[in-house]
Order: structure tokens, then sequence, then C-alpha cells
């Protein structure tokens, strides 16, 4: 865990510092600081794009994401295609006035909540660390390059 906060460089607007003589001194606002290293935050930014660990982290995603878009679609359409073209299942009562229509409508709303669960928790098991230390790598590259 890191304990640095590469935002943590200007006293937020009202907190002034105390200056030398124990009075309150103006919150002191830096200014542009030269680009390091001679890059452009857009060079950095195209840097880390092109890196292996946003890479890894961009396939992470993807592995999750298709897939699960995918089912859900064809979840989705087979409930529409039957509803269409099978009015008489769709009918059919399951328990006094509930039909199968409206168990498999209900199924849809279970399936978007666990399809959110199931990609939250992939984030946070998969992605979250990874992402996080990306962003710390390029804040820190770009703190001071020119904007």
């Amino acid at each position: 865990m890191r304990l640095d906060d590469p935002w943590d460089d200007v006293p937020a607007s009202g907190w002034e510092e105390l200056d030398v003589t124990g009075g309150l001194a103006p919150a002191r606002v830096p200014g542009p600081a030269a680009p390091r290293d001679g890059h452009s935050a857009s060079d950095i930014y195209l840097e880390v794009q092109r890196s292996e660990a946003f890479q890894e982290v961009r396939r992470r995603y993807r592995r999750f994401v298709v897939p699960a878009t995918v089912a859900f679609l064809v979840w989705y359409l087979a409930y529409v295609v039957t509803a269409v073209t099978a009015p008489g299942l769709m009918a059919r009562p399951v328990a006094g006035a509930v039909n199968v229509a409206m168990v498999a409508g209900l199924g849809q709303f279970l399936t978007t909540f666990l399809l959110t669960g199931a990609y939250a928790r992939h984030a946070r098991l998969r992605r979250d660390r990874a992402a996080l230390d990306l962003r710390w790598e390029t804040q820190e590259m770009t703190r001071g390059a020119g904007r």
C-alpha cells in the first residue's frame, strides 16, 4: 500500500499553513514545473498505453466483459424470441397466476444483479490493484509535465 499521494502537493482551498511567526500564511499554489525528461503529458500517456502492464489490465477486462456481454445478450434475446414465437409456452402457469414469462422476466432482473456483482468482484480481484498502480505511476511521470 502506498502512502505517498501524488495529488497531495497543495493544501485544500481555505487551509492555510502556519508561517514562521505562527500566523496564517496564504496557501501557496505551485506554478507549472518544467516537463520531466522533456516528455509532454501526451507522450507519457501514449507510453503508458503501450506498456505491458496497461495491456494486461485491458486483457483482463476483455476476458470478463466480452463473454459476459455475449451470454447476457443471448439470454435476453432468447427471452424476447420465445415470447414472440411461443406465446403458449410463456403463458403456461408455474404457480397460481405466475407464468413462465413472469419467471423468465424476473430472471432477467436477477441475472442483471448477479452479473453486476460478478463484474465488481472481478474488477476488485483482477484489475483494480494493477490499474491503481498504473495510475500512481502515470501521475508521478506527468507531475510537472506540460499539460
